[in-house]
């Protein structure tokens, strides 16, 4: 197929052209791809040269993404390009994110035909950075979503404020991973800037969409009590029901420091439940109920049973606690 033109970009001098889809910016010279490796410029139109190529196909439970609180106990079709604009220099996800990749074209309808089937609930633009694979999420959204799927995006939240408005149509629930409220731990280790990263959830807690976020401990980086009270106050300020889950590192990419330790996970989820957060979890790690169950905030009763990625919803009625009828902050389970 003939690949498509990308959007979000200007004209320079030369041939050149500025990516406007992402704060990132990239001038990009004739021939050349920004920072993502997704988008290249082909004698001065910008084309989406990663158009519906994905490293991975995948039916995975949506516990995976990690969403917790949104059909629980389903499966849902995963795809994702080979790229990503940030570079996160402990980057759980390199070999497909920072380094080239096999990939395979997937049509838009094609992928929607594919998750219209038994146990599957939708697709999920996933395991690298789906947004900058902006051109392909949104034609293969309206595909999934005409046929009544749902369609979830694991994301950055790097991108500019007008391409994620049109995103907000078509993306029904998101996992957003915010790695720091400290801006000097993206510059130095991840190549970005915070602020574009909190404006776009604050837009997404804005909107109809389902929004959990994950926070990645990297042990001496951000897994302090003060930063996670940080990052836990600020989430609880804005949305007390966001999900939170607090995942565990492990060495990868251009990090050798050795895995989160699991005291540090224990503390710091104490440290986001007394910061207001009414559901925090633990990911990456193996922990006892407590950690990985869903209870009533209101009554305690146990709404949602987790072992490894095997669900049973126990306490829950639509999306109301069973035992005592309080809203139970579930999408569809």
């Amino acid at each position: 197929m003939e690949t498509p033109k990308a959007r979000y970009w200007e004209r320079l001098a030369d041939d050149a052209v500025r990516c406007t889809l992402c704060p990132q910016r990239c001038h990009i010279a004739p021939g050349k791809r920004g920072v993502c490796r997704l988008r290249e410029n082909s004698g001065g139109e910008l084309l989406a040269a990663a158009y519906g190529r994905t490293i991975a196909l995948n039916l995975d439970p949506v516990e995976k993404k990690p969403l917790y609180h949104f059909h629980p106990g389903w499966g849902i079709l995963s795809v994702g390009p080979n790229g990503c604009n940030l570079a996160c220099r402990f980057c759980q996800n390199y070999a497909s994110s920072q380094l080239e990749a096999s990939t395979s074209y997937i049509a838009p309808e094609e992928l929607a035909r594919m998750a219209d089937r038994p146990g599957c609930r939708g697709v999920a633009f996933t395991y690298t950075e789906p947004l900058v694979w902006f051109e392909y999420v949104m034609d293969a959204a309206r595909a999934v979503k005409a046929r009544s799927g749902v369609t979830v995006c694991v994301s950055n939240a790097y991108l500019e404020p007008e391409p994620f408005e049109e995103l907000l149509e078509v993306i029904d629930a998101f996992n957003f991973d915010l790695k720091s409220m400290d801006p000097a731990f993206y510059r130095e280790l991840c190549r970005g800037e915070l602020e574009p990263v909190l404006a776009t959830i604050e837009r997404a807690l804005d909107s109809p969409a389902h929004v959990e976020i994950t926070n990645l401990l990297v042990p001496g980086e951000n897994d302090s009590p003060v930063r996670v009270r940080e990052l836990a106050a600020w989430l609880a300020e804005r949305s007390p029901r966001t999900p939170l889950h607090l995942s565990r590192y492990h060495p990868a990419w251009r990090f050798s420091t050795p895995p989160t330790p699991e005291e540090t996970l224990l503390r710091a989820w104490r440290t986001a439940k007394e910061a207001g957060l009414e559901y925090v979890y633990l990911g990456n790690v193996y922990a006892e109920a407590k950690y990985t169950d869903t209870r009533c905030p209101k009554c305690g009763a146990v709404l949602v049973r987790r072992s490894g990625y095997r669900v049973e919803v126990a306490a829950l009625s639509g999306e109301k606690c069973s035992a005592c009828g309080a809203k139970a902050d579930f999408v569809n389970p």
